[in-house]
């Protein structure tokens, strides 16, 4: 369990090789996951996600009635998000009004690269967090007024488990995977695909250099999630891009028609 935000847990599976198994119960070490300790853990962890869901319930009406597109994207470190953000941003210059709240544990590196490009920017350092929550978006948004009719993104804490858990009022979770990570992430974190509306498949670019099976990949994550919307992108070479930026203009078109 992530003993800093209190979430997972429930649910959880161990996989043990059976030898090692009956080790384990001989073992003094051995515990029980159903003591009164766990089950008041759990109790906490529930409560917890109950408040952040209110909150996001909050957030997500605001940006409703502003008619302003959010987007939570999640992914790995390292899996372009902020690069991805820029050329964006880049593209939609004088087109749609663009804002962007970031998520790390540390620094304002990615918060400053964002601001180059001339586009309002807040920074969330969540310290020893593994991932953002909607009373720290609600936050930001007063830190940071975005247009009405605009787009809000929310790059998330690097991390492919807690983010999708936890609702921060998006109207679309976007996961985004690079290509350098393995094509068997859907199967090894299935929770944060299905969660998503959309999958980016990042550094297209760099497949001829890598071992990675696209086809595999995206069967494996149409069967978590068989609606799931899967867009092939090098945000480097520009490969994709308009294919991503259509997507985007038309969520936003729904969202102002409703």
């Amino acid at each position: 369990m992530c003993e800093t935000c209190g979430c997972g847990g429930e649910g959880v599976v161990v996989q043990v090789a059976p030898d090692l198994l009956q080790r384990l119960k001989t073992s003094r070490f051995a515990v029980s996951l159903d003591s009164p300790q766990e089950a008041r853990r759990l109790a906490v962890e529930e409560d917890l996600l109950a408040r952040n869901n209110q909150q996001a319930a909050l957030v997500r009406q605001h940006l409703l009635e502003q008619g302003i597109l959010a987007l939570n994207l999640v992914s790995s470190p390292g899996s372009g998000k902020t690069t991805l953000l820029v050329e964006t941003i880049r593209r939609l210059k004088g087109r749609v009004p663009v804002a962007v709240i970031e998520g790390d544990q540390q620094t304002t590196r990615d918060a400053d690269r964002i601001a180059a490009t001339g586009a309002p920017a807040v920074q969330i350092n969540t310290g020893k967090g593994c991932h953002l929550e909607a009373q720290a978006i609600h936050d930001a948004l007063h830190h940071m007024p975005v247009p009405a009719g605009g787009l809000l993104f929310i790059e998330n804490v690097g991390n492919l488990v807690c983010p999708a858990l936890f609702d921060l009022g998006e109207a679309e979770k976007v996961v985004i995977l690079s290509v350098t990570e393995g094509d068997d992430k859907p199967a090894k974190y299935p929770h944060i695909f299905s969660a998503a509306g959309i999958m980016i498949l990042n550094k297209i670019d760099l497949l001829p250099y890598v071992d990675f099976d696209v086809e595999r990949c995206l069967e494996e994550a149409r069967r978590l999630q068989p609606d799931l919307e899967i867009l092939q992108v090098s945000a480097r070479t520009g490969e994709g891009m308009d294919a991503w930026l259509q997507h985007l203009l038309q969520r936003r078109e729904a969202l102002q028609a409703s």
